[in-house]
């Protein structure tokens, strides 16, 4: 099984109505729940009580059929959450590396999906964010073990500033130059866009048509930039085990 890694907050655990869902292919999609792999279903990460629709489900869904493979989604993303609660050493972190580990036993990591942002937009915070991102990046690569993993972040939505009696959103597009900056800096990681996407009626969350075209751009991102790779290692670890049969 093939499988990704969701962390963030809210926008990547997902907060499109249900009502509102697209539906998906979800016979060969499973979620890491309770240490074992179960089959897909909605919520995939209930995080809060107002979970809903992941932009990861078409993601996993576009995948899945381009690949002809199971496809196993691991949920840490968590709503309201500021990048320092992601650094190395804090729970949430610690919790993702150690759930990532537990799904390896018998799966393939293929990449890490990230959406976070909305809650480091205050003056004080979104100086800090590259740094504290890059940091973030850099030592969950060490931790398991595989230096080169994708990495895929997606930008917050143009309709923030809307959203009332919070003027520090209005900075959103601050975190977006340093999340596109980080494209081109940082190996093996990619920026998705996510100009043009709407929002619940809250004007803080992404509403289910906007994730599901926000997973569709993922997985465009993903297959264009990392498509061609996704299987180097393996075929040299074919190769190698094919060498040694020979002996």
């Amino acid at each position: 099984m093939d499988v990704f890694l969701l962390i963030g907050q809210s926008n990547m655990a997902g907060r499109g109505y249900l009502k509102d869902a697209i539906e998906v292919d979800n016979s060969r999609l499973f979620t890491f729940r309770n240490c074992r792999w179960q089959k897909l279903f909605r919520p995939i990460d209930p995080d809060r009580r107002t979970a809903g629709v992941s932009l990861a489900e078409r993601f996993a869904e576009l995948y899945s059929k381009e690949h002809d493979v199971e496809v196993g989604l691991i949920c840490c993303a968590d709503g309201g959450t500021q990048i320092s609660q992601w650094q190395p050493g804090e729970p949430l972190y610690e919790n993702a590396v150690f759930q990532t580990k537990l799904a390896m036993k018998n799966a393939t990591l293929r990449g890490i999906l990230w959406h976070q942002g909305e809650s480091d937009c205050s003056a004080d915070l979104y100086p800090l964010y590259a740094d504290k991102l890059t940091h973030l990046i850099a030592q969950m690569r060490r931790d398991l073990g595989l230096p080169d993993i994708p990495f895929i972040a997606g930008g917050l939505g143009d309709y923030l500033p809307q959203y009332p009696n919070d003027d520090d959103l209005k900075n959103y597009m601050q975190i977006n130059t340093y999340l596109q900056k980080l494209d081109g800096v940082i190996p093996h990681y990619a920026f998705v866009d996510a100009t043009g996407l709407t929002s619940n009626p809250d004007f803080l969350h992404f509403n289910a048509a906007s994730l599901y075209e926000f997973g569709q751009r993922y997985y465009d991102v993903f297959a264009k930039r990392f498509g061609h790779t996704l299987y180097e290692s393996d075929l040299t670890a074919d190769l190698n085990r094919s060498d040694m049969e020979l002996l």
